[in-house]
């Protein structure tokens, strides 16, 4: 069978853009050219719709849309199209909906099938939507019995589960078992650091244990906090690539399954490009599909900052960026020259507006009222109060969204300031430790010198009082990064993280930290994620909570 992958950006609640992209993608394939094209999982409304789901008039629109595909579909009568819709129960009792695909040939609906297996952790929450779909579906298109499944029906694997599965099914073994000669599966699977080797392997495995071709289909594209990497593949009956579609941009392609693959074909992974590109593509879809184009960044002459504004130039191209320094009365020369620096490096406009005098007339405003023992950091404090202030004026003036510029570790610990420096629409690296901060912006220089190195090779300060160094309050940032990935990532307690080799006052600090600025991250702007666990949808703490002694 001839098979056609669609990689495609669909945006969210946007039924009539989803099928005008559809129609397009079906208008480039030759006559007589496929049998089947294939869209991912939940292509019609975007994934995730979330609580669209549940307004009647949205579901309305899905209605609409399959009609519109359908006479699509009537017009193509050479061809199938396989896509991920939400559909009806019809049931009164229990969730109203399937994630479902539907089969449309020849203006008819062929057959829906259904997810079986209902994600409820990290970012996903489909249990709160959909119905699990009682059984899987097979059915016989163009020589070939189909198997057809949706995303996580896929994951139920024990090589992944080592200490028992998470579903007491495993839908690729039904289909198997129910006569499927090709497994396809419909996938909305966003990417976090080694995510897409670890596909690779899932899908290898099923390949290998029952010997049928596998056709994955996987979204692209960045939806709020989440960036879908694409990387859809199709795997002949031995388990080696027919064809992998590029990671991180749209595209289709057209296989065999009959043919032969080999293993070459799947990309090397170089995880900091990955995760290079996974931002870029993040910051570009949020801003067009929340209706900006041009970005402000406050440029503090350090490297957060000097590697957000490199992502939003290559997001958005020069002219869309406008980088802003804002120097206190403890900011270095230096600082101001690396960002003049970084801003010619990128092509980009520069402005210097100085905060001292402002500083030093909320310092005289304030003198009697500033009293008790955090006066000091209040007045740390103030300078990056005024820094976001005058960003979200120019903001508002421009039409301009802001870009705040905060690590992961910073946020974790809350080495950061509410309503100052964490003012903004987006949050760029708020789910990249510090130091893959700096492998980032080592790779954006591999070729030419695009971060200056003198930004890259400083002592990380925040520059709000004399002589301030990070060290001065955080550990050292190679130590608390892992530690933050043990506690965050990893769920591990106090005395497992000790147990690894790391000193029990410093494990402690850092927990305590963590749960203190929980207040802090709930009001944070959206963060792109990039690791398998990020601040944000994905993660559920009580703010009032006890989390440690």
């Amino acid at each position: 069978m001839r098979v056609t992958l669609v990689q495609a950006d669909p945006k969210v609640g946007d039924i009539e853009g989803n099928v005008e992209k559809l129609r397009r993608v079906i208008e480039t394939i030759p006559q007589q050219s496929t049998d089947l094209v294939i869209f991912s999982e939940l292509f019609l409304t975007g994934y995730p719709p979330m609580d669209l789901l549940e307004k009647d008039w949205f579901m309305a629109e899905v209605k609409q849309g399959m009609d519109e595909i359908k006479a699509i579909s009537r017009s193509r009568d050479d061809l199938g199209i396989l896509l991920g819709c939400p559909l009806p129960t019809g049931s009164m009792v229990g969730k109203k909906l399937f994630n479902s695909a539907i089969l449309f040939d020849k203006g008819s609906i062929l057959v829906y099938a259904g997810k079986s297996l209902l994600p409820t952790y990290d970012v996903f929450d489909e249990a709160r939507y959909f119905s699990p779909f009682p059984e899987v579906v097979t059915l016989s298109f163009r020589g070939e019995t189909l198997g057809i499944s949706i995303c996580e029906d896929a994951w139920n694997d024990p090589v992944f589960w080592p200490y028992g599965g998470m579903y007491e099914r495993d839908p690729i073994q039904e289909l198997v078992d129910k006569g499927a000669t090709l497994i396809v599966n419909l996938s909305a699977s966003p990417f976090s650091v080694g995510k897409i080797q670890a596909r690779y392997d899932l899908l290898r495995g099923h390949v290998r244990r029952n010997g049928l071709p596998f056709i994955y289909v996987n979204q692209v594209g960045g939806n709020d906090e989440l960036v879908f990497d694409g990387t859809s593949m199709a795997l002949d009956g031995k388990g080696n690539p027919l064809a992998v579609l590029p990671s991180f941009e749209e595209g289709l392609v057209t296989v065999d399954t009959h043919s032969s693959g080999s293993p070459e074909v799947f990309p090397v992974i170089n995880e900091i490009q990955n995760v290079y590109h996974a931002l870029v593509l993040g910051i570009k879809d949020y801003l067009s599909k929340c209706g900006f184009s041009k970005v402000i960044v406050g440029l503090s002459g350090g490297i957060d900052s000097a590697l957000t504004c490199a992502l939003a130039v290559q997001a958005l191209g020069a002219d869309n960026v406008f980088g802003i320094s804002m120097p206190s009365p403890y900011s270095s020369s230096g600082s101001v020259d690396d960002s003049r620096t970084l801003s010619k490096n990128l092509g980009m406009d520069f402005k210097v507006i100085a905060i001292t005098d402002i500083f030093n007339s909320m310092l005289a405003t304030l003198d009697r009222d500033l009293e008790g023992p955090g006066r000091a950091l209040a007045q740390e404090n103030i300078q990056a109060r005024i820094r976001g202030n005058i960003l979200m004026a120019i903001s508002n003036a421009s039409g301009s969204l802001v870009l705040s510029t905060g690590n992961k570790s910073e946020m974790s610990v809350g080495y950061c300031t509410l309503y100052g420096d964490m003012s903004g629409g987006l949050s760029v690296l708020a789910d990249v430790p510090k130091i893959m901060v700096y492998d980032l912006a080592r790779f954006i220089n591999s070729s030419s010198e695009v971060i200056p190195f003198e930004i890259i090779e400083k002592v990380p300060s925040a520059e709000l009082r004399p002589d301030q160094k990070d060290s001065d309050t955080l550990p050292p940032y190679p130590v608390l990064d892992k530690i933050i990935h043990l506690y965050v990532e990893e769920n591990c307690s106090l005395s497992e993280i000790v147990e690894k080799g790391f000193e029990k006052e410093t494990v402690l600090w850092v927990i305590r930290a963590i749960s203190r600025s929980e207040y802090k991250r709930k009001q944070a702007a959206p963060g792109l994620k990039v690791t398998t666990k990020a601040f944000g949808m994905g993660r559920r703490i009580p703010i009032a909570a006890r989390t440690v002694d």
